[in-house]
């Protein structure tokens, strides 16, 4: 039996711990075992919430500096905007649940007595995250029921402080069956089709209950009818988790319908745990889940299919329709509320989880590699090809629509917000300084009203209901405004005295989501092929994210992070390509359109380039200005810029991203560096189904895989791998000092983010989460680089009184300019 009191003073251990609620289960009747929650000391934080980079906790600043006690039933805590806060007990329901709104964002500490040391598991939700014993762990803040976290409880007194975020919180702590486990409540997995026999990809989360990293375990798959497979389990962290890819065997079975499905997990020639579940067999005409594996990280994803039904066994290819979910919305949910088309296979995306992103970041990626994944894969139209989206969704519709309408050749967005900026939260100052208009140029993308124009190509149909109390009807008829000035190809449909979401008819395509008239707007539109296309209207932030339009690319900016235009046209009888471009420093033509051998004509900016030669290598003419003038490149420099690797500092999470830990420091240097990555790691699990091998810097190779990113945790002394990977980057970081180009910083509270390219690869890039004495290090706990509406430049030096004093504690921030070299034109400064 456990008990569990509060200490009236509590020093807290020495990586940072950032939230607060003082919580005791003191009296456990004979019958529990395990611990559970009931009654907390809370602290409500005063201060403005909102996607933003930065944020004010004072309760943090102490607990990174070490300054931090166990606070008292009515302490007060003063914040930097005048406010307090009082510490408060809270109880729990009689569901088991503590529900209140200091939890809206607020703090707690819930001290568990053990006789003895021993690994549990933690299961709790409602929180962003938690410390334990100091360590920082994934929380569950959108109430999933997926996480199982192996935690070790020491003997004595141990601390787990949860930050809260939206009202409520549950808590236990169950025991573990083995030294590793598999978490049932998270698997990934495809459907069975009876006309396919082939090996499917699917995914399982695999738990190290022990303090050392797991080697050599073994994941079997098998079920009646359904071949027997077995992969390798990657290694795993000490008291660590991770989603582990496996097969699904070929299946030989005769009808549609759930069968079982079992995994085991060996190792040391005996089976440590295993698990029952079922898997679908569907009928050809069925809705059925697609699985793949990722390029951002490795990890097996999935989508849903609704498959055309066509009336004629010869018809032509079908359309095909991408779908974008809306918040806490399944794939398969999506697909499953239309009706079967007869002429559009219709695909429904991720999001990588059912809130996942917002479609932006690696949920706009998700997309466009769900995209290309079922291009390759499903027979379609290629001039039939549609966006659509609802909500949550509907935002990401004009997102992905503005930065890549030329995949589309229409889109409707429905019930959608704008950008995070006008509906979800998102912070902006009103009158920035030089630091924050850095900040909001790297979150340029998100702007999605800059890059409505280059909708104006393709259709757009918006539909919206009068009576949405969720997104408000102003964000469609803004839209709709904004639109009427330019283009001439978009309808706009307000459902009369209908709310967010509604359903106007029991027949088919009569809701928000399966609306008939979209459908049919989308039927008159194609796409044309890229020989006929005579004119491109282009506008990009980041050619990093966006850089084509039909024929042409924008492969660099002249001033980065700022919008991009280009305005061309060709005359195929005069093979002339003749526009202007705006903050351009690279572009680039395709002239498969035009025949070979025969020189090219380019009137651009006001300058005649003619006679050039017919390239020869990727049918690509490229173009750069140097000093306001344009000339021919006959070379590509892949070690600068380019679309293939920018900034900003949340690019380097792609390209089967590897996280590598410093070991060279002392015990809590690198203590630091292990807990960091594997929580970095399972935030990434969390919000993106993600599974990223993390690996210590002496398992790192740079031969092995030289294209694939890489982040660095620690510094030049922490880390082993800083030396090969960061040489000769112009930002150099150690335990006392930052060197940021010409400007140097020194103490031992300074967090550094950047990104670098990774040497000897054309695409890669080495991210790094580092920084100076341990008080620099554990400030990056909480930087929020996974949050969607949330942007870092391409590098970044925070001091701890961020904290309490915002920008005032941001030294230096800014973007490489073309040849990675620190620019003072797009970089701020401050000592």
């Amino acid at each position: 039996m456990l008990f569990v009191r509060v200490s009236r003073r509590f020093l807290l251990p020495a990586i940072g711990i950032f939230s607060l609620l003082s919580c005791s289960v003191f009296a456990q009747k004979p019958t529990d075992s395990m611990p559970t929650l009931r009654e907390c000391l809370a602290l409500k934080l005063e201060v403005r919430g909102g996607r933003t980079p930065l944020h004010s906790d004072p309760v943090e600043a102490q607990l990174i500096s070490g300054a931090w006690n166990l606070p008292h039933l009515g302490q007060s805590v003063a914040f930097p905007n005048g406010k307090t806060s009082v510490w408060k007990k809270l109880e729990a329901n009689s569901g088991g649940r503590i529900q209140s709104d200091v939890l809206q964002g607020g703090y707690a500490l819930w001290t568990v007595q053990a006789p003895e040391a021993k690994t549990l598991l933690l299961e709790a939700d409602g929180h962003s995250m938690v410390y334990v014993n100091g360590d920082p762990r994934i929380g569950d803040v959108y109430s999933l029921g997926i996480t199982k976290i192996p935690v070790l409880l020491r003997a004595g007194a141990n601390h787990l402080l949860f930050l809260c975020a939206r009202g409520g919180l549950s808590a236990k702590l169950t025991p573990v069956r083995s030294k590793a486990q598999l978490n049932p409540n998270d698997i990934t997995l495809p459907d069975m089709r009876m006309n396919e026999r082939k090996n499917l990809l699917a995914g399982v989360i695999v738990m190290n209950t022990t303090g050392e990293t797991l080697t050599g375990l073994k994941l079997t798959a098998q079920g009646g009818g359904i071949a027997k497979t077995q992969a390798d389990v990657p290694p795993l962290l000490p008291f660590g988790i991770r989603k582990v890819a496996f097969y699904v065997g070929k299946q030989h079975l005769q009808k549609p319908g759930d069968y079982p499905l079992k995994l085991t997990l060996a190792g040391d020639r005996k089976v440590l745990d295993t698990l029952e579940t079922r898997i679908r067999l569907r009928s050809p005409e069925a809705n059925y889940k697609v699985t793949f594996q990722s390029d951002i990280d490795g990890s097996v994803q999935y989508y849903a299919v609704n498959p055309a039904h066509p009336l004629m066994p010869n018809a032509p290819h079908p359309a095909l329709v991408l779908s974008l979910h809306g918040a806490g919305v399944e794939a398969m949910g999506q697909a499953d509320a239309y009706s079967t088309k007869t002429w559009a296979t219709l695909i429904a995306a991720t999001n990588r989880r059912p809130y996942g992103f917002d479609w932006e970041d690696w949920g706009r990626m998700d997309a466009l590699e769900v995209l290309n994944h079922a291009q390759k894969t499903i027979p379609y139209d290629h001039q039939r090809v549609y966006l659509t989206g609802h909500s949550m969704g509907g935002h990401g519709t004009w997102q992905t629509g503005v930065h890549f309408a030329e995949r589309f050749a229409a889109i409707a967005p429905s019930a959608g917000w704008i950008s995070f900026i006008t509906y979800a939260g998102g912070v902006q100052a009103q009158n920035p300084n030089p630091i924050e208009k850095i900040f909001q140029s790297a979150a340029q993308m998100s702007a999605t009203l800059e890059y409505l124009p280059n909708l104006n190509p393709i259709g757009v149909y918006i539909l919206h209901g009068s009576a949405d109390d969720n997104v408000p009807p102003t964000e469609a008829q803004e839209m709709a405004r904004q639109l009427g000035k330019f283009h001439r190809d978009f309808t706009y449909y307000e459902q009369p005295g209908a709310g967010h979401w509604w359903d106007s008819s029991p027949e088919p395509g009569a809701d928000a989501v399966d609306w008939r008239p979209i459908f049919e707007f989308f039927s008159r539109h194609t796409l044309p092929a890229l020989e006929a296309v005579r004119e491109v209207n282009f506008t990009t932030g980041n050619p990093g994210i966006s850089a084509w339009s039909k024929w042409a690319g924008i492969e660099a900016q002249t001033s980065p992070l700022t919008v991009s235009s280009v305005h061309l046209i060709l005359d195929p009888l005069l093979r002339r390509f003749s526009g202007t471009t705006s903050n351009v420093e690279q572009l680039a033509l395709i002239v498969t359109g035009l025949s070979a051998g025969t020189p090219l004509n380019v009137e651009i900016d006001g300058q005649k380039l003619e006679g050039l030669p017919y390239p020869d290598k990727e049918s690509l003419l490229r173009l750069q200005r140097t000093n306001g003038v344009w000339k021919p490149l006959m070379e590509v420099n892949f070690a600068r810029k380019s679309p293939l690797r920018s900034g900003n500092f949340k690019e380097a999470f792609k390209n089967r991203v590897l996280f590598v830990y410093g070991t060279q420091g002392t015990s809590e240097e690198n203590r630091w560096a292990l807990s960091k990555a594997r929580y970095d790691a399972e935030t990434f699990w969390y919000r993106g189904n993600g599974s990223i091998e993390v690996v210590p810097d002496t398992a790192f190779s740079a031969e092995k895989d030289p294209d694939r990113n890489v982040i660095l945790y620690g510094n030049a002394d922490t880390n082993g791998a800083w030396k090969t990977l960061l040489t000769n980057s112009p930002i150099q970081v150690n335990r006392s000092r930052v060197q940021i180009g010409s400007e140097s910083y020194t103490g031992t509270n300074l967090a550094c983010l950047f990104l670098y390219p990774r040497p000897h690869s054309d695409k890669a890039t080495v991210g790094c989460v580092s920084g100076t004495g341990q008080e620099g290090l554990r400030l990056t706990e909480r930087v929020p680089y996974f949050v969607s509406g949330v942007a870092f430049p391409d590098f970044t030096l925070l001091r701890s009184d961020t904290l309490t004093n915002g920008t005032l504690g941001v030294l230096a921030t800014g973007f490489f300019d073309n040849d990675w070299r620190v620019s003072k034109g797009s970089s701020a400064f401050q000592h």
